[in-house]
């Protein structure tokens, strides 16, 4: 059943039904949401993916796609990290991407309240948060992934920590819901928490050339307050071209709707509203003829690349303007006062 966001009283400057046609169409009967038609999917997109779903009202197509993921957890709570219609691909098991069903799922509950479906899904978030923990180190950083050939590697990324933390948070406001108290969970939110304010040098530099390293800490809640808007102004100038958007890596000149739509909802996750719409208005003209949004495009000559419409990519263009318009319930999810704020602790009345 859909509702249809369109009919509400907001001016936008996107077409949200297309956007989510384009990934609806793109969901294999299965459940499974691929990049696009033809690649790979992924845990993490393919919740990324959902997320968009669920804002958009496609609510069964986005329960398909949760349903999916729970058919095919490994036994251990993990997923393998590509797939290819339902074969493994590659069997690497990435701890970020196994923790982000957490957030899919809280987002359909801000939205629909549905406990009954999110009790159905629990014992998958239960297993997927117990992999990643059971994958932290002492000092509080998340080890990246175990290979195929079975062996952890240690090294950890800032961005992959802080989707986690975010996950994290996500994970334990659901068991609330239920009335379980976590307690491991709980200490592992405040160690990775730890770990990303106060010990940077635990994880792996080598990516700070990329702008997610860059806004993800605050976008998942791990830095907050004057610290977050210190983060913002620091980076600015690296990573963002003004009335274009936000650069994938600082050394090249590839603009991407994703990171942009990402540094938006950053920015709107500390309350600086009027700069994410600023963000989010750079890239709302950047469409194919459908209404579905680009990848990205190289600047300042505008060669779009790739061309291929991918469903994250259109997930995350949805979260954004969510966060800004308030189209759903759930366009709070990433805030930083909603996480502190009476209505979150007294949220299973939601």
């Amino acid at each position: 059943m859909k509702y249809k966001i369109t009919e509400r009283k907001y001016d936008l400057s996107i077409d949200v039904n297309a956007v989510a046609d384009v990934i609806a169409e793109t969901q294999y009967p299965s459940g499974e949401i691929p990049w696009c038609r033809g690649q790979k999917s992924d845990p993490w997109d393919h919740v990324e993916a959902a997320i968009g779903l669920s804002t958009a009202g496609y609510l069964q197509e986005a329960r398909s796609a949760f349903e999916w993921l729970a058919g095919v957890q490994l036994e251990d709570g993990s997923w393998y990290a590509a797939y290819m219609e339902g074969i493994p691909s590659d069997k690497t098991r990435e701890t970020n991407m196994t923790a982000y069903i957490a957030v899919g799922l809280f987002h359909y509950y801000l939205i629909t309240g549905d406990r009954v479906f999110i009790r159905k899904m629990w014992p998958t978030v239960k297993a997927a948060i117990d992999f990643v923990i059971r994958l932290q180190a002492h000092g509080g950083e998340i080890y990246w992934a175990i290979s195929p050939e079975n062996k952890i590697d240690p090294m950890a990324l800032l961005t992959g920590s802080s989707s986690i933390y975010m996950s994290l948070k996500c994970a334990l406001a659901l068991s609330q819901l239920f009335g379980h108290d976590m307690p491991e969970w709980k200490k592992a939110l405040a160690t990775l928490g730890n770990a990303i304010q106060n010990k940077p040098q635990q994880f792996n530099m080598t990516k700070s050339r990329f702008s997610m390293d860059w806004f993800y800490p605050v976008l998942a809640g791990a830095i907050t307050g004057r610290n977050a808007q210190a983060r913002i102004d620091k980076f600015w100038k690296k990573f963002v071209i003004e009335n274009h958007g936000v650069l994938c890596v600082s050394n090249e000149p590839w603009v991407t709707i994703a990171e942009s739509c990402e540094l938006s909802l950053a920015l709107s996750s500390i309350g600086n509203y009027n700069l994410s719409e600023i963000v989010f208005n750079w890239i709302c003209d950047k469409t194919f003829e459908d209404g579905s949004y680009w990848c990205g495009y190289t600047c300042p000559d505008m060669t779009i690349w790739p061309q291929d419409k991918f469903t994250w990519t259109n997930g995350v263009v949805l979260m954004a303007a969510d966060a800004i318009y308030n189209l759903t319930p759930a366009g709070k999810l990433f805030s930083h006062r909603f996480w502190n704020s009476s209505e979150f602790s007294s949220f299973n009345g939601l």
